[in-house]
């Protein structure tokens, strides 16, 4: 089997599908099309008030690019509560591989200078494609979340695309919606141009609206 290119994912990602692997140890990548799609409305987005004092308190340090491939690490990770995950090497490799083309960006949290917390993703137009967070400190992913939210507001992007819904981003406002209603959505993002913030300072209060 030849190895997928980068290429080829970005025009995955462009046609609504994405890969996972059924296992960290697996080579073999699956192509992903569900029929309800989870999204995160930017635009209605909630920030949980034990949350807001959490930012507040300013107990974490936000970074943004600056340790893309630790973040995706930290996310294949099998922890207690997630045994097994679907980020193999070949996904790691072509995320990095599209980091370095300015397209896929993490939101790293840090405390005490170390890792604690972040996510990753893909930017296409004015989509964000959500990919995978981990917390190894109480409300570190769901800080993150926050910070992503801003940049994405700030920056001007229309979707964030989560691929599926969980009780964690239920809080937030994910919903599911049906494909086709995704993929037009997906088509009228990718039409707009944004901007993520790579480098400047963002405020979490912008997830507010």
């Amino acid at each position: 089997m030849r190895p997928l290119t980068s290429d080829l994912l970005l025009r995955a990602y462009a046609s609504g599908i994405f890969p996972m692997a059924r296992s960290r140890d697996e080579n073999r990548l699956y192509w992903i099309d569900p029929e309800r799609r989870g999204i995160l409305p930017l635009d209605a987005f909630h920030v949980p008030k034990s949350l807001r004092r959490t930012l507040r308190a300013g107990r974490f340090e936000i970074r943004c690019d600056t340790a893309f491939e630790a973040v995706m690490r930290a996310c294949g990770e099998a922890t207690a509560d997630r045994p097994e995950t679907w980020i193999n090497d070949q996904i790691v490799r072509l995320f990095v591989e599209l980091f370095e083309l300015g397209l896929a960006h993490s939101i790293e949290v840090r405390q005490d200078g170390e890792l604690v917390g972040g996510l990753y993703g893909l930017a296409l137009g004015s989509a964000f494609f959500g990919e995978s967070m981990f917390s190894r400190r109480t409300d570190a992913s769901k800080v993150a979340l926050v910070h992503l939210v801003a940049r994405l507001r700030h920056g001007g992007f229309r979707l964030l695309d989560t691929q599926f819904v969980t009780d964690h981003l239920k809080q937030f406002g994910a919903v599911e919606i049906p494909r086709a209603e995704y993929q037009q959505r997906l088509a009228d993002a990718l039409d707009e141009p944004a901007r993520f913030e790579r480098d400047g300072a963002v405020s979490w209060e912008e997830a507010l609206g």
